[in-house]
């Protein structure tokens, strides 16, 4: 794989317990600098290089492991790909700069299970994890079936950017621009929304033995829909992923492009 030349500064990645990381890119080498203490409390420096994509994937996995995603049952491959999106937004200026918020709703999971994650990369905090409806048209307990086709009631998989609230027959919504062609681009002509409903409760699943079901919305807890909206609302990104045996790509998922622009979104992430 092409290694990509980052020149300049040295960009602090993560702070997590009692390591410090840091990485430089100059000429053709990334180094990556660990600060450790052991249990006498003696700091080591250990440096050594490493790819970008290496460095990347450092980047992923720490936050997986800090936020702990694997505990709140995310699938890591799932996770890859929204932070790979939000990356390729951030480099088009497609995503606040101000908030580092990504949302992933995981419609390979029944709808008895959370399957939505809002997490913070800036803080490295899994701010919510909760119950999610999909279409009635996609499937019951399951979702097996995804449109972008207006009246179709299904989900719509992929990638999209939060934009401006309103209140409509569900009250506080949220309005959802669909940015991947064929699979998402009409929600905002079918209506596809972030809205609360009493239907996504464990109280509806303990007497049907699944959530209820939206016309294509993916559909929060009515108690936790003000301050999901608040949190995620004004361009940021939201990831829907199925099923694998459904056909799905983006060309956001372009992990080369995300990698090529890693250090550059890592100083804003930093705050520097």
């Amino acid at each position: 794989m092409r290694k990509r030349i980052f020149k300049g500064a040295t960009y602090i990645i993560l702070a997590l317990g009692i390591t410090a990381l840091s990485w430089s890119l100059k000429d053709d080498t990334t180094t990556i600098t660990q600060n450790t203490k052991d249990s006498t409390g003696k700091v080591s420096v250990i440096t050594k290089p490493v790819s970008a994509t290496e460095a990347f994937d450092t980047y992923i996995s720490e936050i997986y492991t800090t936020a702990k995603l694997d505990v709140s049952g995310l699938d890591f491959d799932v996770f890859r790909k929204a932070v790979t999106g939000y990356f390729n937004f951030r480099t088009s200026g497609l995503v606040s700069s101000d908030k580092q918020i990504i949302s992933i709703a995981d419609f390979n999971r029944p709808s008895t299970m959370k399957r939505l994650w809002i997490v913070d990369l800036a803080s490295k905090k899994l701010l919510f994890n909760t119950l999610v409806a999909h279409g009635q048209g996609s499937g019951d307990n399951l979702a097996t079936g995804f449109s972008n086709t207006s009246e179709s009631h299904q989900s719509s998989l992929g990638f999209y950017i939060t934009s401006n609230t309103y209140h409509g027959k569900h009250g506080l919504s949220l309005r959802l621009n669909g940015m991947d062609e064929g699979f998402n681009t009409n929600a905002l002509n079918r209506a596809v929304v972030v809205h609360g409903a009493e239907y996504v409760s464990s109280d509806f699943i303990k007497q049907h033995g699944r959530l209820g079901r939206s016309y294509g919305c993916p559909a929060v807890p009515v108690e936790l829909t003000p301050a999901i909206i608040n949190t995620i609302k004004d361009k940021t990104t939201l990831f829907i992923s199925g099923p694998a045996t459904v056909k799905y790509a983006s060309s956001y998922l372009d992990e080369a492009s995300a990698v090529s622009h890693f250090g550059a979104g890592q100083q804003m992430l930093a705050g520097s």
